[in-house]
Parts: structure tokens; sequence; C-alpha cells
């Protein structure tokens, strides 16, 4: 591991656990990529970058490289620029006094740096000890705007990971506009890829969405102002036929939770330049001398090994080193939330019901939803005034909070501090104080308005409401929604030429104020929630290590939803909860067999009333419970691996392994029966293929070799919507 530079080839050569990233200073300043794949030696590869040294129609030359006619539309770079030859999308755009918006990168300095220094007023990954990773910072600057660009890579010792950003200084005595300003730019030398990205909708977040690259830009993207349900900032590009477990993939993931953009462009010449960063959509930045643009961080993930390998750096990479605090290695508590249960209609009796009859079943933690605070008895009203409904809870949080905790139970709570309702006192008191443009309406999304966190004050204020609960109650969990996305994008506070800079402005508000409430309660484990997971981003899990992972709670569905995220984001970071039949979102009916194998397969909870249950029903909750106890560190802690993918077929598979490997839980899932169906068999996978594995509660042991090789057979279980679950110890 670790960064060197050959001085002689001014080439750098950066290497993570086993892989390798290349990238060369030309005679004449430009930053050339020359390769990302698996390790390589030190070596020269200036040869690699030959399409730039080759004249071709259409691609103009505007300098010679050692005799050679040279373009960089035909060359391989590291952050491109715009207006001075390169006809593919650049990585930044800038405008200067003169109008003009022609720029030209090339390279001034570069240090080296062990460890991984902090982005200021954004989450990143980090270290915990400088010796698990370097750091390289490369100063480039465009000498006649005086426009500087610090290009900082950082690579890990023990992961196939390498991260990237860009920081924008203006040199020059007069104002920079910023038009474009993206994280990181790859160009590939050839177009064989397909492109894999995670798409979807409200209760339908995060499917997989794999095709083969075309000539022209194929491009994912937000501008809603949140990372959004819709699209994740995440893409791959796949060698062609890649698997779970074979060929090149290389994963783009934006550590950034607004309006985002990433694309692929596939030119004449069939090499692909892939960029990531801020969409530059309606995004403007004004850049006043001696100011700087930080860019969010990308981290770049590359596998030989397929699509799994490269989840499970994803996995221990963000597990381990993009979400903090102190429930970071801690197990999650087994919830109960009232929300399906009750929805708005609760009293501190129904409430306490639910605790003690969740207690007596082994359940950890109770967390009162949405309907607390106000005058909220409906989505119309109160969002902003975070004090206790006493019609509801007479005694106040201290009194409920007796209530829960007398029961043994740990008491969480809902909010959504980002939001404000017109029919509020805070509204009423502070009109101005939502995102809004003078003269224009102001469009309501489930009945309220989003407060503008590019003000100090509005975030102040949040802070200060927010912390004053958690300090009058006993609470040790906090679900924090976020239910509406961007329109009528405008600041009462920033001047016209800065306003399209509020979309970003107001993210950095909301990690600051996420930033500043975790420091304070650092015994609160936090849940992120986004309307589900509308806003399932590697931004959001540096402040809070697990997000609901869909309002959709129904079991098939949830199927595909979590095989998704776990293209990406670890099981750690995923709510799952086994809810009422027939399910609330899509009416289907499931065993409670299969919702608890389903949910298991995530942070576990319920989602209903269990004092109506049988006492049947009530024991096999008991059971659950227990049962998931006793697997959480593995589905919390440990490796991944998806064996059945439920966008190709009628099942769905996959199965959790210690670190050692001495330890496995399998999950199998069968959405329909079929008549006369095939005997099937399942191959486990990251086992030890030289240890002797006993299937749990009996007396079969396998070799790992047979596990991986031959498999396990599967029941013969009638009926739809069937699972199975295995659990094996190393003897």
């Amino acid at each position: 591991m670790g960064i060197t530079f050959d001085q002689g080839t001014r080439t750098f050569h950066l290497q993570a656990k086993d892989t390798s990233y290349v990238f060369q200073a030309t005679p004449s300043g430009y930053l050339v990529h020359l390769f990302w794949g698996k390790k390589v030696r030190p070596a020269d590869l200036s040869y690699l970058a030959r399409a730039g040294a080759v004249g071709r129609a259409f691609s103009p030359g505007p300098v010679c490289e050692e005799g050679m006619p040279f373009s960089l539309d035909t060359t391989p770079l590291e952050y491109p620029s715009f207006g001075t030859s390169d006809l593919r999308a650049p990585a930044f755009h800038v405008q200067q006094p003169n109008g003009a918006t022609a720029s030209e990168l090339t390279v001034r300095a570069h240090e080296l740096v062990p460890g991984k220094p902090a982005l200021t007023g954004l989450p990143a990954t980090y270290v915990e000890d400088d010796a698990e990773a370097e750091t390289l910072t490369v100063d480039l600057v465009d000498p006649l705007s005086n426009l500087a660009v610090q290009l900082t890579y950082t690579v890990y010792r023990d992961f196939d990971a390498i991260t990237r950003s860009a920081r924008l200084v203006n040199h020059s005595a007069e104002p920079l506009v910023l038009h474009r300003a993206l994280s990181a730019s790859v160009d590939f030398s050839h177009a064989d890829f397909e492109l894999l990205h995670l798409s979807g909708a409200w209760a339908r977040e995060r499917h997989i969405e794999r095709r083969p690259l075309a000539p022209g830009c194929q491009s994912v993207e937000s501008r809603r102002g949140a990372s959004s349900h819709q699209q994740n900032p995440f893409v791959a590009l796949l060698e062609k036929g890649a698997t779970e477990d074979h060929g090149d993939v290389y994963g783009f993931s934006l550590v950034y939770s607004g309006n985002f953009v990433a694309q692929a462009e596939v030119d004449q010449f069939q090499t692909t330049r892939v960029s990531m960063g801020i969409n530059p959509f309606d995004f403007a930045w004004y850049l006043e001398p001696g100011e700087s643009f930080q860019t969010p961080e990308v981290v770049l993930v590359y596998s030989a090994q397929g699509l799994g390998d490269m989840s499970r750096t994803y996995h221990r990479l963000y597990r381990t080193r993009l979400c903090r605090g102190t429930f970071r290695d801690r197990a999650r508590p087994v919830l109960i939330n009232n929300w399906e249960a009750t929805y708005f209609n609760f009293d501190a009796e129904v409430l306490e019901r639910i605790a003690r009859t969740a207690q007596a079943l082994g359940i950890e933690l109770f967390v009162l939803d949405d309907g607390w605070f106000g005058r909220r008895n409906d989505d119309r009203s109160s969002l902003g005034d975070w004090v206790v409904n006493r019609e509801k809870l007479p005694d106040g949080f201290a009194g409920l909070g007796e209530r829960i905790t007398g029961t043994g139970m740990q008491f969480g709570l809902w909010f959504e501090p980002e939001m404000v309702s017109p029919d509020s006192d805070l509204y009423r008191a502070h009109p101005d104080w939502c995102i809004h443009v003078p003269g224009r309406r102001r469009t309501p999304g489930r009945n309220q308005l989003i407060l503008d966190f590019s003000r100090a004050e509005v975030c102040d204020a949040v802070i200060d409401m927010v912390s004053q609960i958690l300090t009058d109650a006993p609470i040790t969990y906090v679900k924090w929604d976020m239910n509406r996305h961007m329109t009528e994008v405008g600041s009462a506070t920033l001047p016209p030429e800065r306003q399209r800079e509020l979309a970003h402005r107001h993210i950095l508000g909301v990690y600051r104020v996420m930033d500043e409430i975790t420091r304070r309660f650092p015994h609160v484990l936090f849940e992120s929630c986004s309307g589900g997971g509308g806003r399932f981003d590697p931004g959001i899990l540096h402040y809070m290590p697990q997000t609901w992972t869909s309002d959709d709670t129904d079991a098939v569905c949830r199927l595909k939803i979590q095989y998704g995220t776990s293209v990406v984001y670890p099981a750690s970071a995923m709510g799952a909860h086994v809810s009422a039949v027939p399910n609330h979102q899509v009416g289907r009916v499931t065993s409670l067999e299969m919702r608890g194998h389903v949910a298991m397969s995530g942070n576990f909870g319920y989602e209903m009333d269990l004092s109506t249950l049988s006492e049947g029903e009530k024991e096999r909750v008991r059971e659950q419970v227990r049962l998931y106890k006793e697997i959480r560190p593995l589905v919390q802690q440990g490796d991944m691996y998806r064996l059945k993918s439920p966008f190709e077929g009628n099942e769905a598979a996959w199965m959790f392994v210690s670190e050692d490997r001495r330890e496995a839980v399998v999950f199998w899932f069968r959405v329909l029966a079929q008549p006369n169906a095939p005997l099937g068999t399942l191959k486990l996978k990251g086992l030890d293929p030289n240890l002797d594995y006993g299937l749990v509660d009996t007396r079969h042991v396998y070799g790992g070799d047979v596990l991986m090789n031959a498999g396990i057979a599967l029941p013969l279980h009638k009926g739809d919507f069937q699972s199975a679950m295995w659990r094996f110890r190393a003897g």
C-alpha cells in the first residue's frame, strides 16, 4: 500500500490493498490518466495514453508533446477542462469576469501526507490511525483565470478503495462563477462495459438496473434537493458478462445527500468517461477572490472478483470508516415502532400496552412515531412545533418515559426537524424561514414546506428545539425523517447572484445540524429516514449509522429493495421490520416466518400492534427475537454474500459469514409456488473449504468445500411466499 512518484516519468502510482491507480503529468503539464485495476508493479505506463499522440479528425490539437501531435479530445484526463480542445464532458466549468468559460489546467505541485485529512463541512470516510491510509494532493492551475484546483486522492491499506475530491480556489483579484464542480472524472480506454445503477420510487427503492453502454451520455441524477428514492448516488461499470463472483467491476459512490449527477459518456472513439459529483443543473457558486469551494468525496472501488467483492469492500469501509460514533460497532437493539399499529391515534395507555407486550416477547426498544407534538392528529399541521401534545400525553415525556422505561424497554422518538407545516406556530412566527421564491406560490408536499438550512439562525433554532427534547426525556433512539423534495428553490437571505447556491448550502446546513446534535447526544442511536429510503446515501450514514430502508414493509417487495441496497450498503445500515398483514402498502398476506426472515437480514424490529396477536403468534415472535439476538453479530458485522437474485427469478437467497469464517447464517426465499418444480440446491459462499460445519440444532456436518461446491438441498415447501434459514458453525 502507498503512493509513489517517479520523478523521471512524472508518474503517480497509487496502490491500495490489491488495486493500482496510475496517472502522469505530461511535459506540458497535463494530468493524464493511465490505469486503474488490479495491482501492478511500478513501471512506465505512459504508453497507455497513446490515444493522445494520434491525430484524429475533428479532434483539435493545441500543442505538440515531444514532437508528436497531441489532442486533449483523445487523451484520458484526470480532471478535464472545458473549451480548450477537449470536447467531452468536463469535470468543471467556470465563468471568468469577461464572461468567457474556457479554461485549461496544468500541474503546479503535489504533496503527499500520511493518513486522511477531513473535508471541511462535509461527511467523508476517515482513518483512526495515519498508518491506515496515505493521501496525495495534486495542485493544478489555470494561469489565465488564476483558478487553482487541488485534486485529493486517498488510498487505503486494508481496502480496495481510493477516494477522490477536488477543491477549487480563486487566486485572482476578481470573482469567478462555478457552473460545474464535479468530484471525480475517470477515463477508460474502451466502452465494453455494462452500466449498473440503483433506481426506483417511493416504496420501491434501489432496484438494480443493468444495461450495456452505448454511444452518447448515459446518466443518473437527482434534481430534487435530496439523493432521492428515484436514483441513488452510485454507479458501477462492469466487464461484460461479469457476475457476483467473476469479472472486473469499477464502483463509484458519492458521499453526498443532495442533487447529484453520475454519468458515463461514450465518445466517437469508443472510450468512456465516467464523472460524478454535485449536479450542475440549476447550480452556480459565486467564488470571491481568495475563496474556495470543496466538492464532496467519491469512493472508487475496484474488484477483480465480480460485483459481490465490490459490495463487501463498500460494506466494510462504510461500516467501519464512514459510520461513526458510539453505535458504529455496537449491536443495534430490536425495536417496536407504533406507526403502523396506531398511526396518529394513540394515548399513553395504548403506547404502554404495546410496550409491555413487546417487552414480554424480548424486544428491547419502543419507538414513538409521528403524532406526539403540537396539535398533530394528521399530517396537516404542527411540524416545527416540537412540544408534547398534552391532549394525548397529559404527563408529557416525563410521564410517558417513566411508563416505557418502567416496562424494561428503552425509549425512542420520531422527529422531522427539517420541515415546517404552514399550520404551525413556528411558521406563523417566521414565514420567511422556509425555502421559497418571493411572489411564487409555496407548493406544499405532504402539507409541509422545507426549512431553509442555508440560514444559520434556522439551524440554531432547530438544534435548540431538538436538543431540548433529547435533554428532557430518557431517549436512546431517534428516527430522523424528511418527507419532501425541493420546489420554489430560493432563500430570503441570499443575494440574487447566490440564489443558485441554495441547494448545496442547504445540504451543508443539514450536515451541520446533524453533526452538532449527534455529537451532543452520543448515547442516542440515530436512524435516518426520508419517506423510507429516499435519502439512503453515504453522506447521511456518516452521521446516522442506519437508515429506514423503505416505507414498504411487504416481505416480497423487500427482497428486491434489500438485495439492491446491499450492492453498496451494509446490512447494519438497513432498518427492516415485520409488519401486519394484509400489508399496509400492497395488501399482500405473507407468513410471519417469511416476514421474520426478511427483516432479520437487517436491523430487526416490528411495526405492528403485537398485543392483537394470538398466543401462538406471540410465541413465534418471541422465538424470532431470541433467534435474531443470537445471529445479530453475524448480520450486523459479518460479510454478506448474495446467492440468488430476486431480479432474475422466483427465488432470492443471501448469507452472512463471520470474519473468521467459522459461523454463517443463510436465508432463502421463494415467491410463488410452482407445480412439479425441480428439486433445488443452494451453493454457499465465503466459507473455509478446509473446515467442517455443523448445521445448528441438528447432527448434520458438512465440509465447507461441499457446502460451496455441491450445496444444500432446498426445502419442499408448498404454497406461495416460502422461506428457510440455516445456521452453520465450524466444529
